[in-house]
């Protein structure tokens, strides 16, 4: 019966250990013992069987002792309980404080900023200041670029415009040439609708830049027709009025012209005026001589390279002008002389290009020669010329006056209309009689 006592009572503490231990514990508080903590044992142990052990229970009487060992372990258990709040909370503690600190920095911040209104106030200012000088600057410039492109469409236009008249005159000029030739047809077909088209874009700028490149293109090919043609009738031009030509086919001794004047004469002055299109002058090459037998070079109108010459009396009356001869080119030649002021004047293409007093008082006797492209020989006989003076090229409406002419008629002579129609009283072109020798002949 003892026996299922204890055992009654084992289960009661089994079933309320909390309560059986502050009743244990308490007698022990309120004794004042006090026990001897070992906190190095192991918590580890098995408390729950050390309570329960029914041979503990069996042995005594039903009293409840208080053995220091077990009351030390619980001490331990409650020591840990302890422990375990005193952690919680530290970490409490600890994690409030870092939020604090936390809250500091960032109220610590807000102030720095609330206190920094003024620079932000001033950075904004600055910003549009910035803004407002940027806005400005390109309206400038956008006012520049508009500028610019208006007058890039007026320097447009009026190019176009250049271009426009200058292909009516191109086509004015080939129809011109067409007429006293028969050539240039295809040239005026591709210039035939042409104003018109340019002149309808004239307000678009896209249309125009490809009209420019219309318009260049067609002066390409007008240009090519034009060279085409000029080669075609380089060979048989001259100028306007003179309805032929002396050809000295080349550089001999035997290739001149012998002149036969119009009037027996005895010349205190004179103006001699000739075309001539030398195919090449050297030192020496003769246009227009005069001589007699005590002065085979009494009068010579000269080419020397790119000077002209002329010699009264001898070569040692001398008048030259320099760079004024371009071989394989038409030129008009003109020179005068007056005995009684002794002045000489050299005309190339109507312009006074040499002016100076030679020979003065010397006369021309009329019992001389005449001679184009060639020199009197000193012995008076043909065979004995010399061909290294000789001219070869091209000679037309040569004529000589008993006087100096006047510089308008001079220049009105050199102008390429109507150039042959002025007549020398002393050797007249067309006129006098003019014998050409060797190989020189007449062509038109």
């Amino acid at each position: 019966m003892q026996r299922q006592t204890n055992i009654h009572t084992s289960i009661n503490i089994r079933m309320d250990v909390p309560g059986a231990v502050l009743a244990l514990c308490l007698p022990c508080f309120l004794s004042g013992n006090v026990f001897a903590y070992d906190y190095g044992e192991e918590y580890s142990d098995s408390y729950y069987n050390e309570i329960s052990n029914g041979d503990r229970l069996q042995t005594g009487p039903t009293q409840i002792p208080c053995p220091p060992q077990d009351l030390s372990r619980w001490d331990k258990l409650f020591i840990m309980l302890e422990d375990s709040q005193m952690k919680q909370d530290m970490l409490k503690q600890q994690t409030e404080d870092m939020v604090k600190a936390e809250m500091d920095t960032i109220w610590n911040k807000l102030h720095k900023l609330n206190n920094n209104k003024a620079c932000v106030q001033a950075s904004e200012n600055t910003c549009k200041c910035i803004s407002e000088q940027m806005n400005r600057n390109l309206n400038q410039a956008m006012k520049q670029l508009r500028e610019v492109a208006d007058t890039f469409q007026a320097q447009n236009n009026e190019t176009l415009q250049q271009l426009i008249q200058f292909s009516r005159n191109q086509a004015s000029r080939l129809t011109k040439l067409e007429s006293n030739s028969g050539l240039g047809q295809v040239a005026m077909k591709s210039f035939s609708a042409y104003p018109k088209e340019q002149e309808a874009s004239i307000g678009d700028s896209g249309k125009l830049e490809r009209a420019l490149m219309a318009t260049a293109v067609d002066l390409q090919r007008v240009h090519a027709q034009l060279a085409l043609f000029q080669r075609a009738t380089a060979h048989r031009y001259l100028p306007s009025g003179c309805e032929m030509a002396l050809l000295f086919p080349m550089r001999s001794k035997h290739i001149f012209a012998e002149v036969i004047p119009s009037m027996s004469m005895t010349l205190q002055s004179f103006t001699i005026c000739l075309w001539a299109k030398v195919t090449q002058s050297l030192n020496k090459t003769v246009l227009f001589s005069y001589g007699t037998k005590k002065k085979p070079q009494e009068l010579q109108l000269l080419l020397a390279r790119s000077s002209v010459l002329l010699t009264v009396g001898g070569e040692t009356h001398l008048l030259e002008a320099h760079s004024v001869v371009t071989d394989g080119q038409w030129g008009h030649f003109c020179a005068a002389w007056s005995s009684e002021q002794g002045l000489a004047t050299l005309w190339v293409n109507g312009e006074n290009v040499a002016r100076e007093p030679i020979a003065k008082g010397n006369v021309l006797s009329g019992d001389g020669f005449f001679l184009l492209g060639q020199e009197r020989s000193r012995s008076g006989i043909y065979r004995d010329l010399d061909s290294s003076v000789a001219f070869t090229g091209k000679m037309t409406g040569v004529n000589m006056w008993d006087h100096v002419l006047e510089a308008e008629k001079i220049k009105e002579y050199a102008n390429h209309d109507g150039s042959c129609d002025g007549r020398g009283n002393v050797i007249g072109w067309g006129v006098s009689e003019i014998i050409p020798h060797g190989g020189a002949q007449y062509i038109n």
